[in-house]
């Protein structure tokens, strides 16, 4: 049982011994900005795992064989612990969205041999997310896309470079069409 208080009842908490503290607080390294070398330039270091950039590199050929729009990829292994990287990319109709998860799902499976551990909003087909546990994949209507604005949420992460092949078109705003 731990130490009893003043008045003899118990203390969930040991309290610190003439006047020290209870913990040692060590000083905080000065902060630098996302991406900043300690000699004053710019770098990212890019953490995510091999695996992972071939199946970023084969879902953004599939989604890019389908006219998906605007492809990019993040390496997020250094904010997140559940997954290495994202894919995003767009199409201007719910029809085309759908075209082109299923292109993403039957490249990862055949070329891959993965299945998607979750799927998450396919019966709508505006933003369908395809979670392959090292990679996550995000299909938006170029409407979610441009009003979730996942890029400005990431874009501390370092990009991962893409094949030519693999970028996508660029998105058309939802005026011109």
């Amino acid at each position: 049982m731990p130490g009893t208080g003043a008045q003899g009842r118990a203390d969930l908490v040991p309290r610190p011994r003439r006047h020290r503290p209870l913990h040692q607080q060590d000083r905080a390294l000065p902060r630098r900005s996302a991406g900043a070398a300690p000699w004053g330039g710019s770098f990212f270091i890019r953490t995510a795992t091999d695996r992972a950039l071939e199946l970023v590199n084969i879902a953004a050929e599939a989604a890019s064989d389908k006219l998906a729009e605007e492809i990019v990829a993040y390496d997020v292994s250094d904010q997140l612990v559940i997954t290495d990287a994202f894919v995003l990319c767009s199409a201007p109709s719910d029809r085309q969205v759908r075209s082109i998860v299923d292109e993403v799902e039957d490249r990862l499976r055949d070329g891959a041999g993965i299945k998607p551990v979750r799927r998450e909003g396919e019966r709508d087909g505006r933003w369908v997310l395809l979670d392959y546990a090292e990679i996550v994949v995000h299909i938006q209507h170029e409407e979610e896309r441009g009003y979730y604005g996942l890029e400005r949420l990431w874009k501390d992460c370092p990009t991962i470079e893409l094949p030519e092949n693999a970028r996508g078109a660029e998105r058309t705003p939802l005026d011109e069409q």
